[in-house]
């Protein structure tokens, strides 16, 4: 399965019920318990440095955590290998939110906290240092003084199929989905969420986002407005998986007739070109000039100058 992009995912995560689901279930640190998801607000604003608009999408909430304002930043790393040096990209989010907190907020005395998670979706194993002083040659030389920073990453292909389907939520779904991609497994963990899913709104934005993707690839974004459609009852849903497998069958059935007629094309091509070899040999045997083949078979100086290189062997 071909990955979304970035958009795809800014979509469904921009849905509070989707993000407090990435929270509960894959940020295991023992604050998160006390975060008030009923007062949590989506930061309209970007943070991201134009220089890495083209590595990374952010989502910011603030979120209560005990009465106080949590932040927490979401990267979305869409590129299909990890960057080394992607702690220092994320590290220098964080100051470039807090300038506009002082420039935006007059009466601003202290900087709320600001939680950095790292979302990626690639392939490819995640290998880059998650503490910003790893990265830094002897940086134990300067004791407290050297820089440190360290992003919380959610890497999906860390994550087994095995414990993906004991959380059983939308999110964990999703992982499912672009990790461990079988459609009949991903059919019946849809139809369960549908069971016992409260909120319709973010059942139905992840089960449109997944309909998309199964069909096309990728989202385009003409396509967005598909994902407002609301499922009401487990028969729509199972409408919904059966309008996906046969669109799917008939794409490759298309793909497959298609392939036909290339492989058709390709062989009336390769015989129109021996056909023209054929010609060309028999000119240089009787010692034509090259300029006179060209015109007669139309193939290139290169490939008569190749024929001639073997008639001299």
């Amino acid at each position: 399965m071909k990955e979304i992009d970035d958009r795809g995912y800014t979509k469904l995560l921009s849905n509070k019920e989707i993000f407090r689901q990435l929270m509960t279930s894959f940020v295991h640190e023992p604050w998160v318990k006390d975060l008030d998801f009923s007062a949590c607000e989506l930061v309209k604003n970007s943070f991201v440095s134009r220089k890495y608009k083209k590595t990374f999408s952010d989502l910011l909430y603030k979120v209560k955590l005990r009465g106080r304002d949590l932040y927490v930043v979401i990267l979305l790393e869409f590129k299909s290998a990890p960057a080394r040096f992607v702690a220092v990209q994320m590290a220098g989010y964080i100051p470039d939110f807090y300038r506009h907190l002082i420039d935006s907020e007059k009466r601003l005395r202290k900087l709320p906290p600001v939680f950095p998670i790292l979302l990626y979706n690639g392939k490819r194993r995640w290998t880059s240092p998650l503490n910003l002083a790893d990265l830094i040659e002897g940086h134990e030389l300067l004791g407290e003084h050297t820089l440190h920073f360290r992003y919380f990453p959610i890497i999906e292909n860390a994550f087994t199929r095995s414990m993906l389907l004991q959380m059983g939520n939308i999110v964990s779904t999703l992982f499912l989905a672009e990790a461990h991609y079988d459609f009949d497994l991903l059919t019946s963990k849809i139809l369960a969420l549908v069971e016992r899913a409260e909120d319709k709104e973010a059942l139905s934005l992840f089960l449109n986002w997944l309909k998309q993707l199964f069909i096309h690839g990728r989202i385009a974004e003409s396509d967005y407005h598909a994902f407002e459609r609301i499922y009401q009852d487990k028969e729509e849903v199972n409408m919904l998986i059966e309008s996906i497998r046969k669109e799917k069958a008939q794409l490759r059935e298309g793909g497959r007739r298609e392939g036909k007629r290339e492989g058709k094309r390709e062989g009336k091509r390769e015989g129109k070109r021996e056909g023209r070899l054929k010609i060309a040999r028999l000119m240089l045997q009787r010692g034509e000039p090259v300029e006179k083949i060209k015109l007669y078979t139309e193939l290139s100086e290169v490939a008569i100058r190749k024929l001639q290189q073997k008639f001299k062997k």
